[in-house]
């Protein structure tokens, strides 16, 4: 990780902070057939422009991909103009104002996108973590990772509101989310709801439990991705899910263990211990299931909490009481949308000591991933107290990674970020955090961070992530 500085912030705790980075691109290796090539462009009707990408046709989500510009006029004015629609017909759309080099090429790996658009600079892969929805308060999810998103992308003539010159070129690129050969296995094993995907290969590989926040269902997007990988991952269900409880009231811990032990005697699953991973919710989620549980061999969360949050939690005769909140503490701006950051209460005071997670029971390593402009929680000051109580009790410290300028919703590389959506316990649309430059390049750094981690601690493989930033 030459190309970064590190930063050790508060001495013994662990903490890595992450400068405000660029997003860079790796541009794939070899260039695409001339015929992939035709297949992937659309020649415009007015003069002989078109795009490529690269690869051709299609590519996976949290992969780079390569767009220029070819048969354009020499430095010609020229917006790109990109839309997305996800499952429920939601469009998401982002341009950026371009001019051609002197032979009438535009290069996004090469060329800056001048001020005016959705971003500026040399970023690209700005047309797709820049995207907005056209419905305020719209996150992109992907619901069904067997069918790829469709990229659409537009060459429009000048810059300006009016674009009177019209369409000079069009093309499409898919982004899939399932690697050739990776299988989805629906899981109804018990009373465990879940999706499992396995890598091609004989195996054993290492095995990761991946749990969402707050939303409900079954999120499949992320897992699914690793699984590309090399990981067999299982994206699991713990409410509002065909049989599962429609609501959050109370969450008992046997469930997770169920899932657990399915992955711990999977054939496919490389012991002695499996890994997890959640967001949010699903991050205190994972800490209660390495602190109470046999088989976890590392934990990893992502803009989570140290306390109990939301809802009890019961294991056997244990009760560990959700973290209170002050709802006069909310912030709202005009519009209506709240900043609930400081709503919380300190799990280390009074009554909320009871809701801190026993942590120091765990057996195995932990990575706090921390997004420093995240307004859903204190997640720097999570992931720091629990560095505190681990050592505190004689653990090996964790790792704790800082991002500035990153927010709550930190997904896997090129996703959008979601600057404001509802909330479903708070009932009105709440801001995330975030600049989406910082963002996405969080996003592209973390994705990396995440999987050495877990190859280190369930694969015994060595070294760490070489960062595309």
């Amino acid at each position: 990780m030459a190309s970064f500085v590190r930063l050790l912030w508060g001495r013994g705790l662990g903490l890595r902070l992450r400068p405000r980075p660029r997003c860079a691109f790796r541009r794939p290796g070899s260039c695409p057939s001339r015929a992939a090539q035709s297949a992937a462009s659309t020649s415009a009707s007015l003069m002989d422009a078109r795009i490529d990408f690269s690869p051709a046709g299609r590519s996976l989500f949290d992969e780079p991909l390569g767009i220029s510009v070819s048969g354009l006029r020499p430095q010609q004015e020229v917006t790109l103009r990109a839309s997305l629609q996800d499952e429920v017909g939601e469009l998401f759309e982002s341009l950026a104002l371009y001019r051609a080099d002197g032979s009438g090429q535009l290069d996004l790996s090469r060329s800056p996108a001048l001020e005016g658009g959705s971003f500026s600079g040399l970023e690209p892969m700005g047309l797709l973590w820049a995207l907005k929805p056209r419905t305020p308060f719209r996150r992109l999810v992907k619901r069904d990772v067997q069918r790829p998103f469709s990229l659409e992308l537009e060459v429009l003539e000048g810059h300006g509101e009016g674009l009177a010159g019209g369409v000079l070129a069009k093309g499409s690129h898919e982004r899939g989310f399932l690697r050739a050969g990776v299988r989805r296995i629906p899981v109804r094993d018990g009373r465990v709801r879940a999706t499992l995907f396995l890598p091609p290969g004989d195996g054993p590989f290492p095995g990761i439990i991946d749990i969402s926040g707050t939303g409900g269902g079954l999120q499949e997007y992320r897992a699914c991705l690793l699984a590309n990988y090399g990981f067999v991952t299982l994206a699991l269900a713990y409410y509002a899910y065909e049989d599962l409880p429609r609501n959050m009231k109370e969450f008992h811990l046997e469930y997770f263990e169920e899932a657990l032990n399915y992955m711990l005697k999977h054939p496919k699953v490389k012991g002695p211990g499996v890994g997890l991973l959640g967001h949010s919710k699903g991050g205190d989620l994972c800490i209660s299931m390495a602190s109470f549980l046999k088989g976890v061999t590392v934990t990893v969360t992502i803009n989570s909490s140290v306390a109990n949050i939301a809802v009890p939690l019961h294991y056997k005769d244990i009760t560990i009481p959700p973290l209170g909140f002050n709802a006069e503490r909310l912030k709202l701006d005009k519009s209506g949308v709240a900043d609930i950051l400081d709503a919380l209460n300190n799990p280390l005071e009074g009554p909320d000591r009871q809701s801190f997670i026993p942590l120091e029971k765990a057996e195995g390593r932990f990575l706090f991933i921390v997004g420093q402009d995240d307004h859903n929680f204190k997640s720097e000051f999570f992931a720091v107290e629990a560095s505190k109580r681990l050592q505190a009790h004689g653990k090996e410290k964790p790792e704790i990674i800082c991002y500035p300028g990153a927010g709550h919703y930190i997904e896997p590389p090129y996703f959008p970020m979601c600057a404001a959506s509802m909330h479903l316990l708070v009932g009105r649309p709440v801001i995330w955090g975030g600049e989406p430059r910082a963002h996405a390049a969080a996003q592209v750094d973390a994705w990396g961070q995440i999987q050495t981690f877990f190859r280190k601690h369930l694969d015994g493989k060595q070294g760490e992530e070489n960062s595309k930033l």
